[in-house]
C-alpha cells in the first residue's frame, strides 16, 4: 500500500540520520577520551589512582591488577564501545533495507544519511 511504503521510507531516513548522529557522537567521545588520557602512557600512569583517591589495595600488587574504581579515560572507552555497537546495528539494518533494491527506499537512506550529516 502507498502508505505503507511511505513509512518504510521514512523509517529508513530516520534510521540513516540516527546513524550520522551516532558517527559524530562517537568522533566527540574519542575527542573527549583522548583529553582524558593521561600524558604519561606507561603502565604505572595507567593503573595509579587519580589524585585524592584512597584506594586500600596500594601495598598489594595482586590486588593492583583490578583497581576499584576505573579511571574517566577507562569509562570513555565502554562509551566508546556502546556508540560502535549501535552504529554497526543501524548500519547493517540500513544495508539490509538497501539491499531490498526498492528505489524508494534507497532514495530514504541517501537522504537520510545527507540530512544526518548536514545537521
Amino acid at each position: 500500500s502507498p502508505a505503507g511504503m511511505v513509512l518504510s521510507v521514512l523509517v529508513i531516513l530516520l534510521l540513516s540520520v540516527l546513524y550520522e548522529a551516532v558517527k559524530m557522537g562517537k568522533a566527540v567521545l574519542l575527542r573527549r577520551t583522548l583529553l582524558a588520557l593521561p600524558r604519561s602512557l606507561s603502565q604505572e600512569a595507567l593503573t595509579q589512582p587519580q589524585e585524592g583517591d584512597s584506594s586500600p589495595a596500594q601495598g598489594s600488587p595482586s590486588l593492583m591488577a583490578f583497581p576499584t574504581s576505573f579511571p574517566r579515560w577507562f569509562w570513555f572507552h565502554v562509551g566508546q564501545t556502546l556508540f560502535h555497537v549501535v552504529q554497526v546495528v543501524l548500519g547493517y539494518m540500513v544495508m539490509l533495507a538497501v539491499m531490498s533494491y526498492n528505489a524508494w527506499i534507497f532514495l530514504g537512506a541517501i537522504v537520510g544519511s545527507t540530512l544526518g550529516y548536514f545537521m
